[in-house]
């Protein structure tokens, strides 16, 4: 078992999330290693997904990396709204059923999941942890930009193969239908593999005397995965609804005041549920017991992410850092405060409007 020893930690994360109920079956991979019985015999996997995870088993534990990056961004992104990306420990089926929807959610969680795939891929790919590729190999010899002449170098992220990898895997079994959802799903994990190329970056470093720059070294780098992220939940805000062209082919905007959708847009049918109160044929875990912001007028406002049920308030002491003073050279001290603050938790719906 010692080739789980980098993610094992992300065992409880991915099952949690896992349901055989999604299409994306894909996300136990990182979980469960990568043997091939295990690529045999994890529900869901069409034949070109059994056939990769055999022929590229090193990449299935990258695969489980990027699972980890995903779903903690999905959090990072959600944690100010009433359906948060999360689920408990005996609820797992939740997420699925969040994603049985064409919603925007589920346009959202293609879109970082497929993206997450691209980074840890290329990420492996640049650490020399896949044999199947290395930095990218493109990057050689001299080159210009507005700066001047340079030379590549280094190791430059080879995001072309994580794209086609992505493509290949996560895609595969969308590929093999041919119904209105499985377009959206391809066309939103597009989207997410565009994200991440979108947001590489070229770094220098320069030679010469004092550092004078008259000669570069460059290369090409992903940025930080949170870049992906805060970009991609811009595109949900602005996610564009949809239906069906005639053919059957692609889609038009259900409301004809709205652009079409680019290639870079995330797309969705129907419409999501407020997420108030606990409802498992939707998802929902309701926002009884969140922590809401007394003073917000946003998302995590109390009157939003309560749903006008009201709030609890209860004091609570804790010590904090405080006074903290720079002492050359060169360290912060601080001293331990005791802090007094007011926690405000939404209240629980009444019994008639819980659904289980």
């Amino acid at each position: 078992m010692n080739f789980l020893s980098g993610i094992w930690w992300s065992l409880p994360l991915v099952l949690f999330w896992a349901t055989p109920h999604v299409t994306s079956s894909w996300w136990y991979m990182g979980a469960v290693g990568s043997s091939r019985v295990m690529c045999d015999n994890v529900p869901g996997l069409v034949s070109r997904q059994r056939q990769l995870c055999r022929r590229h088993p090193e990449a299935m534990l990258s695969i489980g990396r990027g699972v980890a990056a995903w779903t903690a961004e999905c959090q990072h992104q959600f944690r100010q709204h009433r359906w948060n990306c999360n689920a408990p420990e005996r609820g797992h089926r939740l997420l699925g059923r969040v994603l049985l929807r064409s919603s925007r959610e589920s346009a959202f969680v293609h879109a970082i999941s497929s993206a997450g795939v691209v980074f840890a891929i290329t990420r492996a790919c640049s650490q020399g942890e896949l044999k199947s590729c290395s930095c990218d190999p493109k990057k050689k010899g001299s080159a210009k930009d507005s700066k001047g002449h340079f030379d590549w170098g280094g190791c430059s992220d080879n995001v072309d193969y994580g794209v086609r990898f992505a493509r290949a895997f996560v895609d595969a079994k969308e590929r093999k239908g041919k119904d209105a959802r499985a377009l959206m799903n391809l066309h939103n994990n597009r989207a997410g593999r565009k994200a991440v190329k979108r947001f590489l970056k070229q770094e220098c470093k320069c030679h010469g005397v004092s550092g004078s720059c008259t000669l570069r070294t460059c290369w090409l780098a992903m940025a930080d995965f949170r870049k992906t992220g805060d970009y991609l939940w811009k595109k949900y805000n602005g996610a564009i609804q949809v239906v069906m062209n005639q053919d059957g082919t692609g889609f038009t905007v259900a409301n004809k005041r709205f652009k079409k959708p680019t290639k870079n847009d995330l797309v969705y049918f129907e419409s999501s549920p407020d997420y108030c109160i606990r409802d498992r044929d939707v998802g929902s875990l309701g926002t009884a017991g969140r922590v809401c912001n007394q003073t917000s007028r946003g998302m995590d406002s109390c009157e939003v992410m309560c749903c006008g049920r009201g709030y609890d308030t209860s004091r609570i002491s804790r010590m904090t850092k405080c006074e903290c003073k720079f002492h050359w050279c060169c360290a912060v001290r601080c001293q331990d405060c005791l802090e007094v603050v007011d926690i405000h938790t939404c209240k629980a719906p009444k019994s008639a409007g819980w659904i289980s």
